[in-house]
Protein backbone atom coordinates (compact mmCIF):
# COMPACT_ATOMS: atom_id res chain seq x y z
CA UNK A 1 0.00 0.00 0.00
CA UNK A 2 1.46 3.65 -1.08
CA UNK A 3 2.66 5.78 2.22
CA UNK A 4 2.27 9.51 1.73
CA UNK A 5 4.45 12.13 3.19
CA UNK A 6 3.25 16.17 3.34
CA UNK A 7 6.59 18.47 3.34
CA UNK A 8 6.11 21.91 4.00
CA UNK A 9 8.30 24.01 2.48
CA UNK A 10 9.40 20.78 -0.13
CA UNK A 11 10.57 22.31 -3.34
CA UNK A 12 13.71 24.06 -2.37
CA UNK A 13 16.99 23.55 -0.13
CA UNK A 14 16.03 21.47 3.05
CA UNK A 15 12.81 20.42 2.29
CA UNK A 16 13.91 19.08 -1.30
CA UNK A 17 16.68 17.25 0.01
CA UNK A 18 13.97 15.83 2.16
CA UNK A 19 11.23 15.00 -0.41
CA UNK A 20 14.00 13.81 -2.84
CA UNK A 21 15.01 11.24 -0.01
CA UNK A 22 11.52 10.49 0.86
CA UNK A 23 10.74 9.86 -2.93
CA UNK A 24 13.88 7.45 -3.76
CA UNK A 25 12.21 5.44 -0.73
CA UNK A 26 8.97 5.44 -2.84
CA UNK A 27 6.53 7.74 -0.45
CA UNK A 28 4.08 9.27 -2.85
CA UNK A 29 4.64 13.39 -1.81
CA UNK A 30 2.33 16.14 -1.35
CA UNK A 31 4.82 18.83 -1.66
CA UNK A 32 3.47 22.54 -0.15
CA UNK A 33 4.96 25.91 -0.59
CA UNK A 34 4.51 29.51 -1.61
CA UNK A 35 5.41 29.03 -5.10
CA UNK A 36 2.97 28.92 -8.20
CA UNK A 37 3.09 25.86 -9.36
CA UNK A 38 4.17 26.56 -12.75
CA UNK A 39 7.60 28.20 -11.01
CA UNK A 40 7.93 24.41 -9.22
CA UNK A 41 7.04 22.15 -12.09
CA UNK A 42 10.43 20.99 -13.33
CA UNK A 43 10.99 19.91 -9.46
CA UNK A 44 7.88 17.81 -9.25
CA UNK A 45 9.11 16.45 -12.67
CA UNK A 46 12.04 15.16 -10.50
CA UNK A 47 10.42 13.55 -8.02
CA UNK A 48 8.09 11.76 -10.55
CA UNK A 49 11.41 10.27 -12.14
CA UNK A 50 11.41 8.10 -9.11
CA UNK A 51 8.20 6.37 -10.09
CA UNK A 52 5.88 7.91 -7.28
CA UNK A 53 2.88 9.93 -7.71
CA UNK A 54 3.56 13.81 -6.58
CA UNK A 55 0.82 17.01 -6.30
CA UNK A 56 1.38 19.82 -5.30
CA UNK A 57 -0.23 22.41 -2.75
CA UNK A 58 -0.16 26.13 -2.29
CA UNK A 59 -0.81 27.62 0.37
CA UNK A 60 0.78 29.57 3.63
CA UNK A 61 1.26 27.76 6.93
CA UNK A 62 0.78 30.86 9.04
CA UNK A 63 -2.51 31.22 7.86
CA UNK A 64 -5.46 29.04 9.47
CA UNK A 65 -7.83 28.32 6.59
CA UNK A 66 -4.81 27.55 4.52
CA UNK A 67 -3.66 25.14 6.83
CA UNK A 68 -7.22 23.30 6.66
CA UNK A 69 -7.28 23.54 3.18
CA UNK A 70 -3.97 22.27 2.75
CA UNK A 71 -4.88 19.17 4.65
CA UNK A 72 -8.13 18.51 3.00
CA UNK A 73 -6.71 19.00 -0.04
CA UNK A 74 -4.32 16.59 0.42
CA UNK A 75 -6.74 13.95 1.67
CA UNK A 76 -9.43 14.38 -0.64
CA UNK A 77 -6.00 13.29 -3.40
CA UNK A 78 -4.42 10.65 -1.09
CA UNK A 79 -6.65 9.40 1.31
CA UNK A 80 -4.14 9.64 4.17
CA UNK A 81 -0.86 11.40 5.12
CA UNK A 82 1.79 8.84 6.93
CA UNK A 83 3.96 11.19 7.34
CA UNK A 84 4.44 15.25 8.43
CA UNK A 85 7.39 16.84 7.77
CA UNK A 86 7.17 20.18 8.92
CA UNK A 87 10.35 22.06 7.51
CA UNK A 88 8.98 25.17 5.91
CA UNK A 89 10.47 28.16 7.73
CA UNK A 90 11.88 32.31 7.00
CA UNK A 91 14.55 34.13 8.33
CA UNK A 92 14.16 37.82 9.36
CA UNK A 93 13.60 39.92 6.50
CA UNK A 94 16.62 41.45 8.10
CA UNK A 95 19.05 40.54 10.63
CA UNK A 96 18.89 43.04 13.60
CA UNK A 97 20.69 43.01 16.84
CA UNK A 98 17.99 42.16 19.39
CA UNK A 99 18.73 45.46 20.66
CA UNK A 100 17.08 47.10 17.44
CA UNK A 101 14.82 44.31 16.19
CA UNK A 102 11.29 44.89 15.54
CA UNK A 103 7.77 43.42 16.64
CA UNK A 104 6.74 43.43 13.29
CA UNK A 105 9.90 40.54 11.92
CA UNK A 106 9.14 38.97 15.44
CA UNK A 107 5.66 38.00 14.86
CA UNK A 108 6.17 37.09 11.45
CA UNK A 109 9.00 34.67 11.71
CA UNK A 110 6.96 33.34 14.70
CA UNK A 111 3.72 32.55 12.78
CA UNK A 112 5.44 30.90 9.58
CA UNK A 113 8.62 29.24 12.10
CA UNK A 114 6.17 28.17 15.18
CA UNK A 115 2.63 28.86 15.32
CA UNK A 116 2.24 27.40 11.76
CA UNK A 117 3.88 23.77 12.20
CA UNK A 118 1.98 23.58 15.71
CA UNK A 119 -1.62 23.98 14.49
CA UNK A 120 -0.86 21.74 11.36
CA UNK A 121 0.06 19.07 13.54
CA UNK A 122 -2.52 19.42 15.20
CA UNK A 123 -4.31 18.93 11.85
CA UNK A 124 -2.58 16.01 11.07
CA UNK A 125 -2.77 14.32 14.12
CA UNK A 126 -5.66 14.59 14.45
CA UNK A 127 -6.59 12.72 11.11
CA UNK A 128 -3.53 10.51 11.77
CA UNK A 129 -5.28 8.69 14.95
CA UNK A 130 -8.66 8.05 12.74
CA UNK A 131 -6.04 6.40 10.15
CA UNK A 132 -4.64 4.74 12.55
CA UNK A 133 -7.51 3.22 14.08
CA UNK A 134 -8.43 1.37 10.54
CA UNK A 135 -4.65 1.18 9.35
CA UNK A 136 -2.83 -0.71 12.65
CA UNK A 137 -0.31 -2.26 10.58
CA UNK A 138 0.89 1.40 8.96
CA UNK A 139 3.50 3.58 10.38
CA UNK A 140 2.70 7.11 11.12
CA UNK A 141 5.31 9.77 12.53
CA UNK A 142 5.23 13.61 12.56
CA UNK A 143 8.86 14.94 11.95
CA UNK A 144 9.66 18.33 12.77
CA UNK A 145 12.56 20.15 10.92
CA UNK A 146 14.17 22.76 13.58
CA UNK A 147 17.66 24.42 13.83
CA UNK A 148 21.12 24.12 15.69
CA UNK A 149 19.27 27.89 16.83
CA UNK A 150 17.09 26.43 18.96
CA UNK A 151 20.19 25.93 21.52
CA UNK A 152 22.49 28.25 19.71
CA UNK A 153 22.43 31.79 20.61
CA UNK A 154 22.72 34.23 16.94
CA UNK A 155 21.95 38.02 18.73
CA UNK A 156 21.48 39.18 15.23
CA UNK A 157 18.37 37.44 14.28
CA UNK A 158 16.95 36.64 18.14
CA UNK A 159 13.09 35.54 16.51
CA UNK A 160 14.92 32.56 14.77
CA UNK A 161 16.24 31.38 17.29
CA UNK A 162 13.53 31.49 19.86
CA UNK A 163 11.09 30.37 16.84
CA UNK A 164 13.10 26.96 16.60
CA UNK A 165 14.02 26.87 20.36
CA UNK A 166 9.82 26.62 20.15
CA UNK A 167 10.04 23.68 17.50
CA UNK A 168 11.93 21.94 20.01
CA UNK A 169 9.57 22.00 22.70
CA UNK A 170 6.68 21.38 20.28
CA UNK A 171 7.93 18.34 19.41
CA UNK A 172 8.14 16.95 22.93
CA UNK A 173 5.05 17.84 23.64
CA UNK A 174 3.08 15.90 20.49
CA UNK A 175 5.64 13.40 20.99
CA UNK A 176 3.69 12.75 24.90
CA UNK A 177 0.48 13.40 23.70
CA UNK A 178 0.87 11.07 20.58
CA UNK A 179 2.36 8.20 22.51
CA UNK A 180 -1.01 6.69 23.44
CA UNK A 181 -1.54 6.25 19.50
CA UNK A 182 2.04 5.24 18.82
CA UNK A 183 2.89 7.77 16.34
CA UNK A 184 6.19 8.98 17.13
CA UNK A 185 7.25 12.57 16.64
CA UNK A 186 10.36 13.18 15.93
CA UNK A 187 13.03 16.25 15.54
CA UNK A 188 15.43 17.01 13.06
CA UNK A 189 18.27 20.23 14.35
CA UNK A 190 20.25 20.96 11.05
CA UNK A 191 23.90 22.75 11.75
CA UNK A 192 25.28 25.48 8.35
CA UNK A 193 22.82 23.89 5.55
CA UNK A 194 24.44 25.15 1.76
CA UNK A 195 20.93 26.37 0.96
CA UNK A 196 18.64 29.66 -0.53
CA UNK A 197 18.54 30.75 3.15
CA UNK A 198 22.31 30.69 3.53
CA UNK A 199 23.86 31.89 -0.13
CA UNK A 200 23.82 35.27 1.75
CA UNK A 201 26.43 34.90 3.97
CA UNK A 202 28.36 32.23 2.09
CA UNK A 203 31.78 33.48 2.59
CA UNK A 204 31.31 34.34 6.53
CA UNK A 205 30.72 30.34 6.89
CA UNK A 206 33.25 29.76 4.77
CA UNK A 207 35.90 31.24 7.03
CA UNK A 208 34.18 29.88 9.99
CA UNK A 209 34.55 26.18 8.54
CA UNK A 210 38.07 26.76 7.77
CA UNK A 211 38.73 27.51 11.01
CA UNK A 212 37.39 24.60 12.46
CA UNK A 213 33.57 25.68 13.19
CA UNK A 214 32.50 21.92 12.75
CA UNK A 215 34.39 18.71 13.40
CA UNK A 216 33.61 17.76 9.61
CA UNK A 217 34.91 20.75 8.19
CA UNK A 218 32.38 21.26 5.28
CA UNK A 219 29.17 22.73 4.77
CA UNK A 220 25.93 20.50 5.02
CA UNK A 221 24.24 19.94 1.75
CA UNK A 222 20.28 18.95 1.97
CA UNK A 223 20.44 15.37 1.27
CA UNK A 224 22.85 15.06 4.92
CA UNK A 225 19.10 16.14 5.91
CA UNK A 226 16.66 14.24 3.76
CA UNK A 227 18.79 10.94 4.48
CA UNK A 228 18.06 11.29 8.62
CA UNK A 229 14.47 12.32 7.84
CA UNK A 230 14.19 9.11 5.62
CA UNK A 231 15.41 6.79 8.52
CA UNK A 232 12.39 8.10 10.18
CA UNK A 233 9.76 8.17 7.88
CA UNK A 234 10.63 4.38 7.39
CA UNK A 235 10.37 3.32 10.58
CA UNK A 236 13.93 2.37 11.18
CA UNK A 237 13.80 5.10 14.84
CA UNK A 238 10.61 3.24 15.93
CA UNK A 239 11.47 3.56 20.20
CA UNK A 240 12.76 6.99 19.44
CA UNK A 241 9.98 9.23 19.75
CA UNK A 242 10.64 12.57 21.37
CA UNK A 243 14.68 12.25 20.47
CA UNK A 244 16.13 15.19 18.20
CA UNK A 245 18.99 14.38 15.31
CA UNK A 246 22.03 16.62 14.92
CA UNK A 247 22.80 17.40 11.33
CA UNK A 248 25.26 19.68 11.64
CA UNK A 249 28.93 17.87 10.98
CA UNK A 250 29.83 18.07 14.89
CA UNK A 251 29.29 22.05 15.07
CA UNK A 252 27.53 21.65 18.58
CA UNK A 253 30.24 19.10 20.15
CA UNK A 254 31.78 20.77 22.91
CA UNK A 255 35.47 20.89 22.12
CA UNK A 256 38.36 22.16 24.38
Amino acid sequence: MSKIALITGGSRGIGLGIATELAKAGFDLAINGMRDEIQVQPVLDEFRNFGVQVAYFKGDVSRKDDRQQLVEAVLDRFGKINVLVNNAGIAPPERKDILEATAESFELVMNVNLQGPYFLTQLVANRMIESKQQLLDEFFCIINVSSVSATVASVNRGEYCISKAGIAMATKLWASRLGEFDIPVYEIQPGVIRTDMTAGVQQKYDDLFANGLAIQQRWGVPSDVGKVAAAMATGSMPYSTGQVVLVDGGMTVPRL
